[in-house]
């Protein structure tokens, strides 16, 4: 699998009424888009739940490459570089996934990132991870590690934000959920 996120910053001024319209009016056409588990259309907005910036984030998780290529190279991922711009698409790897069919009815995913140090050996690093990660009651997650920059992001599916309010991270409204 491979997970693809691009993050575009928005002005602070910016009427997110526009990216949720969007989304609701295009949003089912990634539903069913060869190879992606589930795409998430993810909002930040300034002042709201903590965060500092408005934002559209959407974060992809592809079964295989094919899907990915698809979208970059044939035509698909020129909507966004028409509304906003060329973006750089970060990608990752998953190391743990333990989402299942429940996420489709939740509102809110919680992102924490760390940095994975240099050590002797990354024998055991899934197990380290999963015992070093806040332990959250009924929240799904997956962990994505990029080895290019030795960071790795757990995106936590919430449906209670009380459950994160003492945490520090980025909590993203979801919009849609594509599989």
């Amino acid at each position: 699998m491979i997970a693809t996120q691009y993050k575009i910053t928005l002005p602070s001024n910016y009427d997110m009424n526009i990216i949720k319209d969007r989304v609701k009016n295009n949003g089912y056409k990634t539903d069913g888009f060869e190879d992606l588990k589930f795409k998430l259309y993810l909002i930040t907005q300034k002042g709201k739940n903590g965060n500092l910036q408005n934002s559209y984030s959407p974060l992809y998780l592809w079964k295989d490459s094919n899907g990915l290529n698809k979208f970059l190279f044939n035509g698909f991922y020129d909507n966004i570089i028409t509304s906003f711009g060329w973006q750089q698409v970060n990608i990752g790897i998953p190391l743990i996934d333990t989402t299942t069919d429940k996420i489709r009815n939740i509102k809110y995913l919680f992102e924490i990132t760390g940095e994975i140090q240099p050590q002797e050996s990354l024998n055991n690093f899934k197990d380290k991870i999963e015992q070093d990660i806040p332990k959250i009651n009924d929240a799904e997650y997956i962990v994505i590690y990029n080895s290019d920059k030795w960071k790795y992001h757990v995106f936590f599916f919430i449906d209670d934000l009380e459950k994160v309010i003492a945490k520090e991270g980025t909590i993203y409204n979801i919009l849609h959920i594509s599989r």
